[in-house]
């Protein structure tokens, strides 16, 4: 009988350190790179940093450390060596021909993720344009077996007419799933037309940091929420009513630090219930150390999808992985990261800086009557604005 067990995979991981980023910066990016090869189903097991002032433009890491990986990793042999950058192709052919083991970048990896991730037909689609636009330049490195074929005057042959073949096929297949994305959307912005009488709130935030959580509580639904990167790709619109006022909430897909381009440009029409949302509810992982950080990629991100000038709720999660063991009475040990109770969270500058806000646990149902409540004044405050004279809310389904 064969065994069909999937296999984990070993991985190595390198990144640099540059004089954009920092060590501290680095060694969070490459913590988040080895939490993204665990969701693909990888087992990292080894890290390398160089210090450089930027990447080799040929291998990425400099000679010396590229020779200290390929010893390395004839004594410890792993599956494959992800980057934690994106890899130009002549990058990837040169660090393969000098370690002669499977690469890839971080580019390639998300958009693994993505694909496993994937589950409607618009999803799927708009993660196979991202992978054939990513694959299109790449495409010379699919063909080392006919590596003897290439390179001189008169030994042009048939690998090189493939691969001519193959990049026609990429730039149709391309065509037809960038004409079939506008078909959707155009049908998606019909069904947005319907809901416009509705107020529209969506989640946004950083990969991970709970929205999915929050949008069952919120909603009653049952939306997969699982500890992993990218748990949720295609938008989710529940009809939620709190107290007397109905409202649309939607959770979409979150950011990332390092996202491909090619995945921004794919996910705009998904983006798009975030740009034409009336309140943003912006969730915050506040347990992550680099929460800060995360929450600056999602401004970015934002700014990218020109939502940035929209009323916004901070909301900052995961206050049960914050304080772990509130201090008792008798306790004089300073506050810490293991200590802080909500109403001391309350006064910092979390709070201060970012109004309105809210400190919850979703997962716990922590403070979320206060989310509640919060989400009835700021969601009546837009209705009433946009309907002064009308006291009825509007019932009508998504």
């Amino acid at each position: 009988m064969i065994d069909t067990t999937p296999i984990s995979e070993t991985v190595l991981l390198v990144g640099l350190t540059t004089r954009e980023q920092d060590p501290v910066m680095t060694m969070e990016y490459l913590d988040e790179l080895a939490f993204l090869v665990e969701t693909a189903g990888g087992i990292p097991v080894k890290r390398f940093v160089q210090k450089l002032d930027y990447a080799d433009p040929r291998t990425y890491v400099g000679s010396g450390k590229l020779h200290e990986i390929r010893s390395w990793i004839e004594d410890h042999p792993v599956d494959m060596v992800v980057f934690d950058d994106a890899l130009s192709p002549g990058q990837i052919r040169n660090i393969e021909g000098a370690l002669n083991t499977r690469i890839i970048d971080r580019n390639n990896l998300i958009l693994d993720i993505f694909a496993r991730r994937a589950k409607t037909s618009y999803a799927r689609t708009q993660v196979e344009l991202a992978q054939n636009e990513y694959l299109l330049p790449r495409l010379t490195r699919m063909w080392t077996h006919l590596e003897k074929q290439r390179g001189g005057i008169g030994l042009r042959g048939p690998g090189e007419q493939e691969i001519e073949t193959d990049r026609r096929i990429l730039r149709y297949r391309i065509s037809l799933l960038k004409k079939k994305l506008k078909e959707i959307d155009q049908q998606k912005s019909t069904q947005r037309k319907h809901r416009r009488e509705m107020i529209r709130v969506a989640l946004v935030g950083y990969t991970n940091v709970g929205k999915s959580t929050i949008m069952n509580l919120l909603a009653k639904s049952d939306i997969p929420s699982e500890n992993k990167l990218f748990a949720t790709l295609d938008t989710t619109i529940r009809k939620v009513v709190i107290g007397d006022q109905p409202f649309l909430l939607s959770d979409t897909v979150g950011f990332l630090r390092k996202l491909p381009h090619s995945l921004i440009e794919s996910f705009k029409s998904t983006l798009e219930e975030v740009r034409e949302a009336d309140l943003l509810i912006h969730v915050v992982d506040i347990s992550h150390p680099g929460f800060e950080a995360q929450m600056e990629v999602v401004r970015e991100t934002l700014q990218e999808i020109n939502a940035q000038n929209k009323p916004v709720i901070i909301l900052f999660n995961k206050i049960d992985a914050y304080r772990f063991n509130p201090p008792e009475k008798d306790d004089l040990s300073p506050p810490g990261r293991g200590n802080i109770p909500l109403k001391t969270l309350e006064k910092t500058w979390m709070a201060r800086e970012n109004n309105p806000c809210l400190f919850i646990s979703a997962a716990r149902k922590t403070n979320t009557e206060a989310l509640r409540d919060l989400l009835y004044r700021e969601v009546r405050k837009i209705y009433t604005n946009r309907y002064p004279g009308n006291q009825k809310t509007t019932t009508q389904d998504p």
